[in-house]
């Protein structure tokens, strides 16, 4: 476990899982005029069975030098694959796209929601570890 794990508990991983899904979101949302393109997600319970799979292991995080030190946990790109989904279409369109914008904007209001909630649980740890601190 971590330092940023002993202190944030999941918030901190959840913060990453957030960001990613949101980059993901924003991609449907800029294609959703490309023909083809088909809408991705991730799914949060595949990627918990994937992390819960790889506990203890390393992170490949692509290190450039031998001497860079691994990252414990986390998730890694190979993860992030492993949890994308496609969305099925709804309302199928002429040139085989499945974006659905309000379907996109939705999704991506819920995750900068859970995004904000982690944002505040770390805030609050941070303000009482600096209480604990000062004595302020």
């Amino acid at each position: 476990m971590s330092g940023f794990d002993t202190v944030f508990g999941v918030h901190a991983a959840a913060l990453n899982f957030q960001r990613q899904r949101m980059e993901v979101l924003a991609s449907n949302i800029a294609n959703a005029d490309t023909p083809g393109y088909q809408a991705k997600d991730l799914d949060f319970n595949k990627l918990l069975a994937q992390t819960a799979e790889n506990a203890g292991k390393p992170a490949t995080t692509g290190a450039t030098n031998a001497s860079h030190i691994p990252l414990e946990g986390g998730i890694n790109e190979d993860m992030q694959k492993a949890a994308t989904v496609y969305r099925v279409s709804t309302q199928p369109s002429v040139d085989g796209n499945t974006v659905d914008v309000q379907t996109e904007q939705a999704a991506y209001a819920e995750s900068a929601l859970h995004y904000q909630a982690s944002l505040s649980f770390i805030d609050y740890r941070l303000k009482s570890l600096m209480t604990a601190i000062t004595g302020n």
